[in-house]
């Protein structure tokens, strides 16, 4: 089996090399397929990071959710602990851009959100089995907030990201639903 390194960077090429017209209509079947869980339809306060190619789009997810009256809450990530601190936000206004180019939340004009308070948890990731297994991007920050959040998590996933077996560390913390297309 490869290691966690290799399966990230093998994952990763292959999502770069996706062209944009089947990243974009992916992404958008997939948010199609959120929209009908009754996780997204029950959920007052969604959480989800400001996604990156060649992550699966979350600007139409965002978008969606102020649409129907939910709270956003995206991460402002503390490097010098690996915590995340989630924040609500109800402009693009409102976001800044950090290290390697993510976009977090600006401080002062946001609002910190206790795990408590967050319905759904989109978790991202770069690897995925079927049963909530996941690897994310290297930083461990999702599996030290998954520690405190008792709410319902899932993932989105490309049909590339999804794999038979994941090499798991004891402090891997799996997703309760996986969201894929397989063609």
């Amino acid at each position: 089996m490869v290691d966690k390194k290799q399966l990230r960077k093998m994952i990763m090429q292959q999502l770069t090399e996706m062209p944009s017209e089947q990243y974009t209509s992916q992404s958008e079947k997939l948010a199609s397929q959120l929209f009908l869980t009754s996780h997204w339809q029950q959920s007052k306060v969604v959480a989800l990071t400001i996604s990156r190619f060649p992550e699966v789009d979350t600007f139409p997810i965002i978008n969606k959710a102020w649409s129907e009256g939910k709270q956003v809450a995206i991460p402002k990530c503390l490097p010098k602990t690996r915590e995340m601190d989630f924040r609500i936000f109800s402009s693009f206004d409102n976001l800044e851009v950090v290290y390697s180019g993510l976009q977090e939340p600006v401080v002062d004009k946001t609002k910190s959100v206790r795990p408590c308070e967050i319905d759904l948890l989109i978790v991202p990731g770069v690897a995925y089995t079927l049963k909530g297994d996941r690897i994310g991007f290297g930083g461990g920050y999702y599996d030290r907030y998954l520690v405190d959040y008792n709410g319902f998590t899932l993932s989105l996933a490309f049909q590339e990201q999804v794999v038979n077996n994941i090499p798991l560390d004891h402090h891997d913390l799996p997703v309760q639903k996986i969201i894929t297309i397989m063609e």
